[in-house]
């Protein structure tokens, strides 16, 4: 993938004041309370609570006593309490406003989905449980998988895996072991446009492939001539993202389906972006042949952040018997699960996790797609794309559209319209800061310099779309007039300035130092 080489500032103007807020003693601003680190609010020679003193002199700890201090902070109970409330505050949620990043969907969480997620026998069940315990654990997954096949028109899914990045990787496995069993080895060959998500190539890599980028045409998508071009008799197959990262629809994905299969290949599409087509389009009938499929993008459930991922991956009949195990079948009256290649009816490349996948999340994303129900998912689509091509609609005339024409889930917008202001893409977004708004997501993709990506989803209202679009519009506005002072000092009205990233980066401060009582880089 190129890189974008655009150079940026990454430290704030020299005569605004940084770090804390200025014009009060406690360095807090009305209610909004600034938070030192929790080493400079408490004490380290005092413990926040009192312990009876061991009884006896002999020890349990078989000489594995702590010779020194433990270094931690003593506070309180309520001290605690209230040091993580505090930054706790500091957060920004899909709760409490818009959320404009493109490419991630921070979709509101539906509360009725954590009510069902809640319920005794999902909130508490286990994976080592037996399983005449676990049939309605069973039948949930049953009756997802069922709901995702029909959505995608797609034969098999596998459940396991944890994340998107970890359904890209389900995909391509399956795709080897599909090439290896045809006896053909020497297929490693994976196309991947330039538009695709960073994890793409590093996936296809991981399975023990090659990448051969494809580049875009001028309006944003794959350029077929190129594509037909690398087609080869070592070629294993494309990764494509539809709609794709720039926020189009592959206006020729079922040619380059055709294409790739007359090729000998096998056509991945990373289903990232499935909540723009979800009830419209069936990535079966596109002719793909694996896709994984975000369950907190398309279906709602919470964003991982290292935690509850679920990244299902669907399969076409041409690699549905190279399904990874674990899987759940219904055997007669009760059901089971298959968790040995032995048992299973194809011919499994493996087996992707411990265990099944995350329990919390199919209930989640199940509720979500019930709740909705086929004409629903279909509308949660249609106001997706529609609210998107508002945003795009009120803003082109104050921003750069980075293609000409409507978009899909998301718009995209470059930096044309700051040229010669002495404001940056990063300038612009952290002055969004100071108005209220969590920025965009910010030079991504790569194909687009400086890039601003939205996706507002379709949980905002036309109101709550006019508000952003106004902060926009005023702020384009204020940087073409040459208010340019304004964005380079922002963000202002944030507990924390701006960081000199550079420095930062190289010099970061990764531990408190108790000796000196200040930070000092870690040894």
């Amino acid at each position: 993938m190129g890189m974008n080489t655009q150079g940026r500032p990454t430290r704030m103007a020299e005569n605004i004041q940084t770090g804390g807020y200025a014009d009060t003693v406690s360095g807090s601003r009305g209610l909004d309370q600034a938070e030192p680190l929790i080493f400079e609010r408490g004490n380290l020679e005092h413990c926040g609570v009192d312990l009876p003193e061991p009884r006896g002199t002999a020890s349990r700890l078989g000489g594995l006593e702590r010779q020194g201090q433990i270094g931690l902070p003593g506070l309180a109970e309520p001290e605690t309490m209230r040091h993580y409330v505090r930054l706790s505050r500091k957060n920004y949620a899909i709760d409490l406003g818009l959320y404009p990043l493109g490419s991630c969907t921070m979709k509101h969480n539906p509360r009725l989905n954590e009510k069902i997620a809640r319920l005794p026998g999902f909130a508490d069940v286990h994976p080592l449980q037996p399983a005449s315990t676990v049939q309605g654990a069973y039948e949930l997954m049953g009756e997802l998988a069922h709901w995702l096949m029909t959505l995608t028109n797609m034969p098999a899914v596998a459940l396991s895996p944890k994340a998107g990045a970890h359904g890209e990787f389900c995909g391509m496995m399956a795709i080897r072991a599909k090439l290896d069993a045809d006896g053909q080895t020497h297929r490693r060959r994976v196309l991947v446009p330039e538009s695709a998500h960073g994890t793409n190539p590093a996936t296809a890599v991981q399975c023990g492939f090659v990448c051969d980028e494809i580049p875009a045409d001028k309006t944003g998508r794959v350029d077929m001539e190129a594509f037909k071009a690398k087609l080869g008799d070592d070629v294993a197959g494309i990764m494509l993202t539809n709609p794709n990262t720039c926020g189009l629809f592959e206006r020729d994905i079922r040619e380059i389906a055709d294409l790739i299969h007359a090729a000998g290949g096998y056509f991945y599409c990373d289903g990232a972006n499935f909540n723009a087509i979800v009830g419209r389009v069936r990535p079966g009938d596109l002719g793909v042949d694996a896709m994984h499929i975000n369950l907190h993008k398309t279906f709602s459930t919470p964003h991982g952040g290292g935690g509850p991922g679920s990244g299902p991956t669907v399969l076409s009949d041409a690699l549905a018997a190279f399904a990874p195990v674990p899987y759940v079948v219904k055997d007669g009256e009760t059901w089971k699960m298959v968790e040995h290649a032995a048992e299973a009816e194809g011919e499994p490349f493996g087996r992707m996790a411990a265990f099944h996948g995350q329990m919390g999340m199919f209930t989640r994303a199940l509720t979500y797609m019930m709740s909705h129900g086929s004409d629903g998912l279909k509308r949660v689509a249609e106001d997706a794309v529609l609210n998107a091509n508002y945003i795009l609609a009120r803003l082109k005339h104050v921003m750069t559209p980075a293609f000409e024409g409507s978009c899909m889930h998301e718009a995209l917008f470059d930096d044309r319209f700051l040229k010669d202001t002495g404001v940056s893409t990063l300038d612009f977004a952290k002055a969004m800061i100071d108005e209220g708004y969590h920025p965009m997501t910010m030079y991504f993709p790569l194909v687009v310099h400086g890039a601003m990506l939205i996706e507002p989803t379709e949980t905002e209202s036309k109101g709550g779309l006019d508000r952003f679009v106004d902060v926009l519009e005023a702020l384009a506005m204020a940087a073409k007039s040459g208010e340019s002072e304004r964005f380079l000092a922002a963000p202002v009205h944030a507990p924390t300035k701006r960081l000199d990233e550079t420095r930062a980066a190289r010099q970061p401060v990764l531990r408190w130092a108790p000796d000196s009582g200040e930070a000092a880089a870690a040894e």
